[in-house]
């Protein structure tokens, strides 16, 4: 058009299409109300407009389908005890009949230990699609789960041959499962390593050491022994590709998948692992791939080649299982956990680079352990009497302890510097007297407290340091 300028145009372009949009959600929301009604309360011009609009009652019933398909995936279905136990009996058919059986395990074999799934009802991600907060699990709380010692010890029997887990929560080490038919394939949180050695040096350590770390920042904040690099954690995140060669393992976790002829996946939606085609062997004829049983409350995307699946619990299916095949449940003893043995110390200067809890042999919890392998530190510096002195690691009551001594000695300064202030000035001439008693009485009660059992075993509610 004559002297009409581009942008008018375009301007004019851009208010035709708006209309058109928003003529199709009026016409959308229209439709949807109608559709919503039963069909003996729709009028007339219900049943006219819903004759005009074909195209949109059609695209309002596939949506609809999709969305009721997409929450029956996310539903829990549980088989009857009868189905279970048949099922469970073909399952152990199938792991004794096996050359080269292999276990995938997802975040659904840890539920047990507190530690959240991330599709279940009271998963990660349903809480966050639904605006929910998510509460946060203390992982170092968590120990291993029935079904982290029944894989144990269908290793121990040669049933199973490799485990490929998701899971970054370090239970299956924990469970004295060998760490050579281990691949952790999203990392360890309990492993740090220097990228810079050749090969890699790894750091176990008896807390969580990803405190600092997050997408595509990795480093710790510690140091390497050996080159003095700095460390990194094991974790990978969400949109990253797993570099390290261990603990990912993920040459074993190939080499396995090639040897199976069973995969069992315990606890896991598969949505992530699906995506891994060396773990399938998608490049051999079906009939020719290994059979695969899956044991999830949920739907999966491999359900439909799965050779059987299995609706329960992982800590039900493998109490049965092992019932089945005779063999004994072992049972978690924290004081022999693996991790307390692999455990790398840290250097002195190291105490303050994290403020985790530490794993503790004696309960879960702890703040730590004298055998822990952390340095113990003095309440005094000058290390009188170090051998009865307060070690930070010694248990979870050894910082309370500490704790409770620190702020009585700080009322005593409080108190022996205005007893000095009032002395001095009204009665300066026993201020000399005063002082002295003050401090023979610190000496002898410091003298009583080394005479004393560990803080651990002591009740402090009579304690010289309560005047």
């Amino acid at each position: 058009m004559a002297g009409v300028s581009q942008r008018e145009v375009r301007k004019a372009a851009d208010r035709r299409q708006k209309r058109v949009l928003e003529e199709q959600r009026a016409r959308i929301k229209l439709v949807s109300k109608i559709l919503q009604k039963p069909d003996q309360l729709r009028t007339k011009d219900d049943l006219t407009v819903l004759a005009a609009c074909v195209d949109t009652v059609q695209e309002l019933q596939k949506r609809k389908q999709k969305t009721e398909a997409r929450k029956r995936k996310l539903e829990e279905v549980i088989d009857e005890p009868e189905e279970l136990r048949r099922k469970i009996n073909l399952l152990a058919a199938a792991i004794q009949d096996a050359q080269y059986p292999v276990i995938y395990s997802g975040a659904g074999i840890s539920t047990a230990a507190s530690i959240p799934d991330y599709r279940g009802p009271n998963g990660v991600w349903t809480l966050l699609q639904s605006g929910r907060d998510v509460s946060t699990a203390d992982l170092s709380e968590a120990e291993p789960t029935l079904t982290h010692m029944c894989i144990t010890q269908l290793y121990k029997e040669k049933l199973v041959q490799h485990v490929v887990s998701q899971n970054c929560d370090g239970l299956h080490l924990r469970s004295s499962f060998p760490r050579k038919a281990l691949s952790e394939l999203h990392g360890n949180m309990y492993i740090e390593v220097c990228i810079y050695c050749s090969p890699n040096r790894e750091y176990i350590r008896l807390f969580d050491v990803t405190e600092r770390t997050s997408l595509h920042r990795h480093n710790t904040g510690r140091k390497c022994h050996k080159c003095g690099s700095e460390l990194r954690d094991t974790i990978v995140h969400f949109g990253e590709k797993g570099i390290l060669e261990q603990p990912l393992n993920w040459k074993a976790a190939a080499e396995a998948a090639k040897k199976a002829d069973v995969i069992i996946c315990l606890g896991s939606s598969l949505k992530v692992l699906k995506k891994y085609a060396c773990l399938w062997c998608m490049s051999r004829v079906p009939h020719k791939r290994p059979k695969l049983y899956i044991v999830n409350l949920q739907w999966t995307p491999k359900d439909d080649v799965a050779t059987l699946k299995i609706h329960a619990k992982c800590d039900d299916v493998m109490q049965l299982l092992l019932e089945e095949l005779h063999l004994d449940i072992p049972h978690y003893d924290r004081s022999k956990d693996p991790i307390f043995s692999l455990t790398t110390q840290l250097r002195p200067g190291e105490e303050d680079s994290h403020s985790r809890k530490l794993l503790s042999k004696d309960r879960p919890g702890g703040v730590g352990s004298a055998i822990s392998g952390e340095q113990p530190v003095s309440i005094f510096s000058n290390g009188i009497n170090a051998d009865k002195a307060v070690s930070l690691s010694s248990s979870g009551g050894a910082l309370k302890g500490l704790t409770y001594i620190l702020k009585k000695l700080e009322k005593l300064q409080k108190k022996i510097k205005l007893l000095t202030i009032f002395c001095t000035r009204k009665y300066s001439i026993y201020n000399a007297i005063f002082m002295s008693f003050v401090y023979l009485y610190c000496i002898f009660g410091l003298l009583e407290e080394f005479s004393k059992p560990p803080l651990v075993n002591r009740d402090f509610s009579n304690d010289w340091l309560l005047f």
